[in-house]
């Protein structure tokens, strides 16, 4: 059965939609003027406003039909048809959202005095509809203004049809009692329509004073500020106050601005851009904005309290996006507008940002979080920013005179100028890889020239203030040389190293980017100067030529245009034969540049990460980036973006890493996490290996490929095995005093050696491996072809007479493991007997690291020495006297090719803890091998019969 209040309802809903569609029929429609349209930017303006409001009227009827329809089947079907059904109970949010909009475009229209402007054109119409609108509306005057009675026409019997609505839903809630089902969705009806009412009578306000403030205004002012979104909230004029610094005559609070009046001057400030400082003095509160600050100091409490809170809320309201409902400050969210946002603004004031606009997050009136920066001329940066400052990682990018030429620097940032690892592609084609300080390189760096550069170079080295300071190699292309050693301010100067693509080598002093004072200059065919020189390393003034055969020759040496090199001075051919290790052998750089000092520009930023604790905010900009960066600039938008690969990509965050480091510390499981860790380039350790291995290969791949640098390149391999396990260490120490752990007391030089040696050095000589052992066969290329001489003859003999050539005793012959066929003798046989001892030697060559290598000559010992107990038929232990010759066998028959360079490599890298032990013996014994077979008499002679074990050592 149908409660009365649902029949008052349904008449209420049948007048509401006879007079919307009167109102539309009488007033709308009229307003709405025929073609053409106005020409006027304010009269399309007021069309458009008006077009907005008959479209929103419809809507509003088309709703209030709908709801009229829900009634209509309730007292029909009382019965099947429950109060759930009618669309005010169930869909009120829809039937609220109709009204809303309505009553927002009737306040825009009331706002610009729309509905004033319109009437004048047909004034004499209106009059005439007089007496239709006295129908529609209760309280107009007869005296009233012709132009007034739309405008309420309009909103009036909308405010008469909610309040009835109020009504009616309250009576029923009580007619329905407060346990029956639909009680809930009638108390929601009422606080909604409720609220309504109180939205609809501040929104009609608004729009009147806003109205009303239009009249108080005159010139640009007005012309500015007399926009349909405007909404006047506070005006000073009502509650006084004033502004410092800047003494503003009059003050305006809109719902989307604050705004103010200086003579006809006008500052709009963007409420999303505002921000209300919480704390006050006395009568005073504080205002920021981008660029500026302000005091607002009202004439009493009062009047402070009223200015702070209005701003506030309408701060609030403006980030919502919509208005507060049902009136300012009653919204869901906090009262206070949240510190940090999004919104774009152009600065003005002069400065490094002058006409900059900036799009991104901001904190208390400055950029702060992620952003973007534009300035006119095409400057653009991408990034992070912290209290108005880049700061973390951003791009900028710089244009170019030429067309579509850019620099584009992608760094870490750091109070406003780049700070830490970059990478920056210049309009050059150039671009460099490093560390930067106060926007200048600083610290390691790699800078290369395009490749179509017509100098091409690369330096990759240290930088000071923006400058090559401290070691570095630079590779001219052009001149097919490479200079490594000291520079300071972008020359060289101080001890330096010059090889060229032809084989020569200098060493010497440079001043200036000029030689000074004395050097040496070796050249290919290993004679040796001793002297002055030109800067293009010409042999002039006093020196000494040491020639390969011995002769020297000394005096003055000069060039002249035409006459090539001459010189005067005294040739000595009675002089003997050099020492071959003292110019075919002789080293450059051991002294000049101290090898612990040479690379410290990379050792420092991970230094330097570890004692800050290794924080991640700091991860990239000391350790660098991985990123993919194409050596061709293109379109500015195409650049303002950077494909890192961040760590936790794929060895996960830094607290994971620390993590498992402490779950490895153990000897079985730490040699596995190393080579994990140094094997991938994401991890700290493995990125200081990529570093480490790409100033190894500037130095000594290419034209630094020269066997007068193996030394200087073997000492810097172990430098950094040692500062790869200090780096470990470090890592060590962070991780255990996260856990409020200490690292036990700093190692001995022994356990550090016994490491270093033991377990990094194997592990990253790998990534060394083919410049060091290059330099080695160069080094070594002269002996090494006397043995491969040696080998080639000894080939010539079959086993038997190989081991009676070599004094091998005939009982240690192990003729019983040979197998002959029928028309086969022992004389004959090549290549079988020690066969298990000469596969194994072979194995040598299939492994980098140092001690597997003296693990495989310690198993061919043992070959050997267990071929022969099987010949004998009893456990014998080899003499020196015995061994050696057996080894020598061994050698020939494994044919290992450049043993001379695996020797050597091998002894300078072996742990110094096996010196003296059976590793250094067998090595010792290899060695004596090694010699004997590239003597030369061994081509013509037998060897001495008797092997003297003194020899070894």
């Amino acid at each position: 059965m149908c409660n009365p209040e649902e029949a008052a309802l349904l008449r209420l809903e049948e007048v509401f939609s006879a007079t919307l569609a009167r109102v539309n029929s009488y007033v709308l429609q009229p307003l709405l003027p025929a073609a053409p349209e106005p020409s006027d930017p304010w009269g399309r303006e007021c069309l458009r406003l008006l077009q907005q409001l008959h479209k929103s009227s419809q809507q509003l009827w088309e709703v209030t039909e709908e709801s009229l329809h829900s009634l209509q089947e309730r007292l029909r079907h009382p019965d099947s048809t429950g109060l759930e059904s009618l669309l005010l109970l169930r869909d009120a949010d829809r039937v609220l959202q109709a009204h809303i909009e309505y009553i927002e475009s009737y306040t825009s229209c009331m706002v610009v005095q729309a509905f004033q402007k319109a009437a004048k054109r047909r004034s004499e119409y209106w009059r005439g509809q007089r007496k239709a609108l006295r129908q529609l509306l209760s309280g107009v005057s007869s005296e009233g203004s012709v132009s007034a009675s739309p405008g309420q026409a309009l909103h009036q019997p909308l405010t008469h049809h909610v309040q009835q609505y109020v009504l009616l839903l309250l009576s029923l809630g009580d007619t329905i009692g407060e346990h029956h089902p639909t009680q809930e969705l009638v108390v929601n009806a009422v606080t909604l329509f409720g609220n309504l009412q109180s939205f609809m009578k501040q929104a009609l306000d608004q729009a009147a004073a806003t109205q009303a403030l239009w009249h108080t205004l005159r010139g640009r002012p007005r012309d500015v500020l007399c926009t349909p979104a405007h909404r006047l909230l506070q005006d000073s004029q009502d509650v006084p106050v004033t502004v410092a610094p800047l003494r503003a005559e009059r003050v305006l609070l809109f719902d989307d601005a604050l705004v103010l009046l200086q003579g006809h001057n006008v500052h709009t400030f963007d409420l999303k851009l505002v921000w209300v400082d919480p704390e006050q003095d006395g009568c005073t509160f504080h205002l920021l904005t981008p660029e500026e600050q302000f005091s607002f100091c009202a004439k009493d409490s009062q009047g402070q309290a009223v200015w702070q809170w209005k701003v506030t809320q309408a701060v609030r309201q403006v980030l919502r996006g919509k208005k507060d409902f049902p009136v300012l400050g009653a919204g869901l969210e906090p009262s206070q507008p949240p510190a940090c946002r999004c919104a774009e603004y152009t600065f003005r004031a002069e400065g490094r940002l002058c006409q900059a606009t900036y799009e991104g997050e901001w904190c208390r009136a400055r950029p702060h979080g992620k952003g973007t920066l534009k300035w006119p001329d095409g400057r653009n940066h991408v990034g992070n920013f912290c209290q108005g400052l880049e700061h973390g990682f951003g791009i900028r990018l710089l244009p170019q005179a030429s067309e579509d030429r850019f620099d584009c620097y992608k760094c870490h940032w750091r109070e406003g100028s780049m700070c830490g690892y970059g990478i920056c592609e210049y309009s050059t084609d150039e671009v460099y890889k490093g560390y930067f300080q106060e926007g200048l390189r600083h610290g390691f760096g790699v800078l290369e020239s395009g490749p179509q550069a017509p100098q091409p170079f690369r330096y990759t080295g240290h930088w000071e203030r923006g400058q090559r300071s401290g070691y570095g190699i630079e590779e001219d292309s052009d001149r097919g040389e490479r200079y490594i050693g000291m520079w300071q301010a972008g020359q060289r100067h101080g001890p330096g190293v010059v090889v060229t693509q032809a084989g020569v080598c200098y060493q010497g002093t440079f001043q200036a980017d000029k030689t000074v004072g004395p050097g040496i200059l070796l050249s290919e065919d290993d004679s040796l100067y001793e002297g002055t020189f030109t800067r293009d390393l010409t042999l002039m003034g006093k020196g000494k030529v040491t020639f390969p055969n011995g002769f020297t020759l000394e005096g003055s040496f000069g060039s002249g245009a035409g006459r090539g090199l001459h010189t005067q001075g005294v040739l000595d051919t009675a002089a003997l034969p050099p020492d071959p290790s003292s110019t075919c052998k002789r080293q450059l750089g051991v002294g000049a540049f101290p090898v612990e000092s040479r690379w410290q520009g990379v050792y420092r930023p991970f230094r330097d990460f570890v004692c800050a604790g290794c924080p991640r905010d700091l991860q990239e900009a000391l350790l660098g980036f991985d990123v993919q960066s194409s050596r061709e600039l293109r379109r500015s938008q195409d650049y303002l973006c950077c494909e890192r690969t961040h760590p936790e990509d794929s060895v996960g965050s830094m607290e994971d890493i620390l993590e498992e480091l402490l779950q490895h510390r153990e000897p079985k499981a730490l040699q596995p996490y190393l080579r994990k860790a140094l094997s991938n380039s994401l991890h700290p350790l493995g990125k200081l290996l990529r570093t480490l291995m790409l100033t190894f290969q500037a130095t000594y791949a290419g034209v630094g490929a020269n066997k007068h640098l193996q030394e200087l390149a073997q000492e810097e391999v172990k430098q950094h095995a040692h500062e790869l396990w200090a780096a470990y260490r470090g890592l060590l120490r962070v991780a255990l005093q996260r856990k409020g752990q200490a690292l036990e007391e700093d190692e001995d030089t022994e356990t550090r050696d016994l490491q270093v040696h033991g377990l990094v050095l194997p592990l990253m000589l790998p990534s060394f491996y083919s410049e060091l052992f290059t330099l080695y066969l160069l080094l070594h290329e002269r002996e090494d072809s006397f043995y491969s001489q040696g080998i080639a003859n000894l080939s010539l003999f079959p086993d038997t007479q190989l081991l009676e050539f070599l004094d091998v005793q005939k009982h240690l012959w192990p003729l019983k493991d040979l197998t002959l066929t029928s028309n086969q003798r022992y004389s004959l046989v090549r290549d079988k007997c020690f066969l298990s001892a000469t596969e194994c030697l072979q194995k040598i060559m299939t492994t980098v690291d140092p001690r597997e290598k003296l693990e495989v000559l310690e198993r061919t010992y043992g070959e050997i020495e267990g071929t022969v107990s099987r010949v004998l038929g009893r456990e014998y232990k080899l003499p020196m006297d015995d061994l050696l010759p057996l080894l020598i066998y061994v050698v020939s028959r494994a044919r290992i090719q450049h043993l001379g360079a695996e020797i050597h490599l091998i002894r300078d890298m072996m742990d110094p803890n096996h010196t003296g032990g059976l590793y250094d013996f067998l090595l010792t014994a290899l060695e004596s091998c090694y010699e004997h077979i590239q003597k030369e008499d061994m081509r013509l002679h037998r060897l001495p019969g008797h092997w003297h074990s003194r020899e070894l050592w």
